[in-house]
């Protein structure tokens, strides 16, 4: 996978605001507020700042937490992995293994009825969803 770099100033002049607050800054949407909340289309979501392939519909699941949550990434190597320690908490950051943007969180072992547990927790506007032609 070809690695994509951009500067901050060219990532913001790709991105909106709320893109580039969340994709570049880490930041969080407000919960229930994003597009693909209860999306069910199927299809691929892919990264908004560069887009990649990171989740593919049919592993999109109801967690009812406000924002779409995936059971697994589409490949492994989608996705990169970073202990977060912000906020007071231990949590693992999610972000796009092809241009280092942010993603979300993943949480483990919460009882989810999937075949991995995981709940990718992924704000919607670092997304971007290609429906299945």
């Amino acid at each position: 996978m070809d690695k994509v770099v951009k500067s901050e100033a060219e990532w913001r002049t790709r991105l909106s605001p709320e893109e580039f607050h969340v994709l570049r800054e880490a930041g969080t949407e407000r919960p229930f507020t994003g597009e693909y909340v209860d999306t069910k289309t199927e299809g691929v979501y892919s990264c908004r700042a560069c887009g990649a392939e990171l989740f593919r519909s049919d592993t999109k699941f109801e967690s009812h937490c406000g924002w779409p949550s995936f059971y697994e990434p589409s490949e492994s190597e989608a996705v990169r992995l970073i202990e977060d320690g912000s906020h007071g908490m231990v949590r693992t950051e999610v972000r796009c293994a092809r241009c280092d943007s942010h993603l979300g969180h993943v949480f483990h072992g919460e009882g989810y009825a999937t075949p991995t547990d995981d709940r990718y927790c992924i704000n919607s506007v670092s997304l971007r969803l290609e429906p299945k032609g």
